[in-house]
């Protein structure tokens, strides 16, 4: 089979490592790619939103299967245009990735079907959002309705921080489109968690839990990223965790999809807030996404031990039913390097060395997120996340430690990580 991968992040990368060795793909392309995912797949110069020149490759190259890696694809109907030609492909149509296309519609679904997720409002006018901030007050949390690259969200300490984040979605601008409309939350206190289960449409098949660090420095210090590093499992994901947010979260969801018209396939990625109350550990909805995460998806695929092309096959089939997954014991464990001014406007074209010299530290794979070849052997940074550096170990410190030694090997100016990823699950080992 022919297979397809959209994006260039280091989750596609992720993605096409897995995949490139799993017995049913005979042939493996990547568009557009990055450096790295070129030694896996052959990259393919189309931007992974240009669904009319995707849709085009896909038929004239004959792909079998196409595996949509971001976000903005999903929305805007790749799927749906892929699947009108006979082209089987993983993720949602359109009008199930409303799901993450617009947090209005989630939170207004979760609130027609009891599924357990913060108190909100939605707002299009300035003036009504600034009301409804000064009546509830703070901390509170606003964000942008739609897709913002992980950015649009603010928690604010204060009112006036909340103010400032409404001024800039709706009276700026910042965010274009997708802060047309804005959500304004109740705050949440508790540890956060990243959920994943595949589905088909009826059957949601779970599969590991993870923990990102949104922060961009040390001791989660400073402004939200698309995540500066993950490990898995989470230690805070307890098997009875598992059961309560697939009865209680996920397996309603795809109910409730399923019921409205827009039945769901592909990921399931609920981001959620844990509490410990005097019941025990439960679990509320922050929001979901419809793809998988980045850098969630680089622990992920270290760990599964399951050929990933059959389980994607099957939810995009509607074959989840009586399909299982098998998954290493070991601790996957991922520092993101990223370019200096990130997540400002980052630097790029510095050149990246020693990448060979990280990859041969044990159980470690550098993904690439956002690399370019830069002619002669030089791989060159190319974004804000550059590089995912993620190790295996028997324990999350052995793990760290082992990802750590890798980044040090890594000779780039221009690139910085933060030194304490996986320090909730550390000090629970500790």
């Amino acid at each position: 089979m022919k297979v397809l991968v959209v994006g260039s992040g280091g989750r596609e990368h992720a993605l096409c490592w897995k995949l490139a060795a799993s017995p049913l793909c005979d042939k493996l392309y990547c568009a557009p790619g990055n450096a790295g995912i070129a030694a896996v797949a052959e990259c393919v110069a189309i931007a992974a939103d240009d669904i009319e020149e995707l849709v085009r490759f896909a038929r004239e190259a004959g792909i079998g299967f196409v595996v949509v890696g971001p976000e903005a694809p999903l929305v805007g109907g790749l799927v749906d245009r892929l699947e009108s030609i006979g082209i089987k492909a993983f993720g949602p149509s359109a009008a199930a990735a409303a799901l993450e296309g617009s947090k209005g519609f989630m939170k207004d679904l979760c609130a027609r079907h009891n599924i357990p997720t913060a108190g909100y409002g939605r707002f299009s006018d300035a003036g009504a959002a600034r009301a409804y901030v000064v009546l509830k007050g703070a901390p509170i949390v606003v964000k942008a309705d739609g897709l913002a690259a992980g950015k649009g969200v603010t928690v604010a300490q204060t009112v006036e921080e909340a103010l400032a984040a409404i001024d800039e979605i709706l009276v700026s601008g910042r965010f274009g489109t997708a802060g047309a409309e804005l959500v304004i939350e109740e705050f949440m206190a508790g540890e956060e968690a990243s959920f994943f289960a595949l589905v088909d449409g009826e059957t949601a098949l779970p599969l590991v839990a993870a923990q990102d660090h949104k922060a961009v420095f040390d001791g989660d210090k400073g402004p939200n990223t698309g995540g500066m590093g993950a490990y898995s499992p989470a230690p805070v994901v307890t098997p009875e965790l598992t059961a309560q947010v697939m009865e209680r979260i996920i397996r309603p969801t795809v109910r409730a999809m399923t019921a409205e018209g827009r039945p769901f396939k592909g990921v399931l990625f609920a981001g959620l807030m844990i509490t410990t109350t005097e019941g025990g550990a439960e679990a509320r909805l922050l929001e979901y996404n419809t793809r998988f995460g980045d850098p969630e998806c680089q622990v992920l695929m270290k760990r599964l031990k399951s050929d990933l092309l059959p389980l994607l096959l099957a939810s995009a089939e509607g074959r989840l039913a009586g399909m299982t997954t098998e998954w290493s014991d070991d601790v996957a464990l991922c520092v993101v390097m990223a370019a200096e001014g990130y997540p400002g406007e980052p630097k790029k074209g510095g050149e990246i060395k020693g990448l060979a010299e990280a990859g041969a530290a044990g159980g470690v794979t550098v993904f690439h997120a956002a690399t370019k070849d830069g002619g002669g052997g030089k791989i060159l940074a190319n974004g804000g996340r550059v590089l995912g550096v993620t190790a295996l170990g028997g324990s999350v410190r052995a793990a760290q430690e082992r990802a750590y030694t890798a980044v040090d090997r890594l000779d780039w100016a221009g690139g910085f990580c933060r030194r304490d990823i996986g320090w909730r699950a550390v000090a629970r080992e500790a």
